[in-house]
C-alpha cells in the first residue's frame, strides 16, 4: 500500500474516505500513525491488541467505549483520547474529521464488535491479525458483509432485536472485495 508523507496529511486527507485508516510514516517508524477522513459513524466498535491514541485534526467527533469505565468521549480539534488496549471503541463524527491514531507497526490482533442498538448487548465479534500494508478499508468491508449476511449475528440473544443491515455504499467501502 502507498504511503502518504506527514507533511502532505491535510492535502492527503480530502482523497482518504471513512474510516481508511491509511499509514502515513515511513515502514519502519513504530509507533505508526494511521490517517481517515469520516464523516460517518463507524458502524462497529473496534477493538486493538495495543493502546491506541486517537487525535482529532479537524471536525468534532465523539468517541464510545464499551467495557470501559468511561462510556464516550466528546472530542473538539486538537483533542487525543487514550483507548487501552483490548477496549472496543467507535467514532461518531458530529461533522467531517480528519483524525489520526497512533497504534503499533507490526501486525497485530484487531476485533469488530457489534452492538444491539436496543439493549447494547454483543451481537457478534470478528476477529483478524491486521497487518498495516493490508487495505484497511477493504477488511472492514469484508467484515461488514459477513455481519450482513447472517441474520443469525444480527439477532441480539438478549432482545431478539434484529439489526439492519449495514449500507457500505454509505460509507464509501467498496460492496465487493477483490482477493486477488
Amino acid at each position: 500500500m502507498a504511503r502518504r508523507r506527514m507533511v502532505q496529511a491535510f492535502q492527503a486527507a480530502k482523497d482518504i474516505g471513512n474510516y481508511a485508516d491509511v499509514p502515513v510514516m515511513p515502514v519502519d517508524v513504530d509507533p505508526q500513525i494511521t490517517l481517515s477522513r469520516n464523516s460517518e459513524q463507524q458502524p462497529f466498535f473496534i477493538a486493538f491488541e495495543e493502546d491506541t491514541v486517537i487525535a482529532l485534526m479537524s471536525g468534532s467527533a465523539t468517541v464510545r467505549m464499551r467495557d470501559s469505565n468511561v462510556n464516550s468521549w466528546s472530542m473538539i480539534t486538537g483533542d487525543h483520547v487514550y483507548v487501552p488496549a483490548g477496549t472496543p471503541h467507535l467514532l461518531e463524527p458530529n461533522e467531517e474529521s480528519v483524525l489520526l491514531r497512533y497504534i503499533g507497526n507490526e501486525p497485530a490482533y484487531r476485533a469488530a464488535v457489534f452492538a444491539c442498538e436496543a439493549c447494547g448487548g454483543e451481537l457478534h465479534r470478528l476477529e483478524w491479525q491486521q497487518d498495516l500494508e493490508v487495505d484497511a478499508v477493504a477488511i472492514y468491508s469484508e467484515v461488514v458483509r459477513r455481519f450482513n449476511e447472517d441474520s443469525t449475528v444480527r439477532t441480539c440473544r438478549s432482545c431478539s432485536t434484529v439489526a439492519a443491515e449495514i449500507s457500505v455504499e454509505r460509507l464509501g467501502w467498496p460492496a465487493e472485495v477483490s482477493t486477488g
